[in-house]
């Protein structure tokens, strides 16, 4: 069985990828307290945005959405691709060539810093301070 033969009919954004797309027609359209149209014309106006709405969306996507779901595939096959083979490798080689800059450096720094602070500590281990009270 496919994974097209999978999909929920229904329930079409699973994911709530859209849940910031408010298009209801009391989500885009509403009268403040004080002032209202007549109800006919309030009823005709929801038909009429409701019919709009609804028609137009299907016309968009029967002409543009299979177009759409093509190129928007092919541009995720290619950012797959891109990780796949140029941005996980080249991830992969900075951080192995990271670790052996880490190694380098943490050899300097034993070689080099290491003995001159301990000099250092050695010196200043027998600097003795005292309050003196008045």
């Amino acid at each position: 069985m496919s994974q097209a033969e999978d999909l929920d009919m229904d329930n079409r954004d699973p994911n709530n990828l859209n849940d910031h797309v408010k298009v209801s027609f009391d989500e885009v359209l509403g009268e403040p307290d004080g002032i209202r149209s007549m109800d006919c014309v309030w009823r005709n106006s929801y038909k009429c945005f409701s019919c709009c709405k609804g028609c137009c969306y299907k016309l968009l996507t029967l002409f543009c959405g299979i177009p759409l779901a093509m190129c928007w595939g092919c541009e995720f096959a290619m950012i797959t691709f891109q990780h796949v083979w140029y941005i996980t490798p080249c991830m992969r080689a900075y951080m192995i060539n990271c670790g052996c800059l880490q190694k380098f450096y943490g050899t300097c720094i034993q070689c080099y810093l290491q003995p001159l602070y301990e000099a250092m500590g050695y010196c200043f281990s027998n600097i003795r301070v005292t309050n003196l009270t008045g």
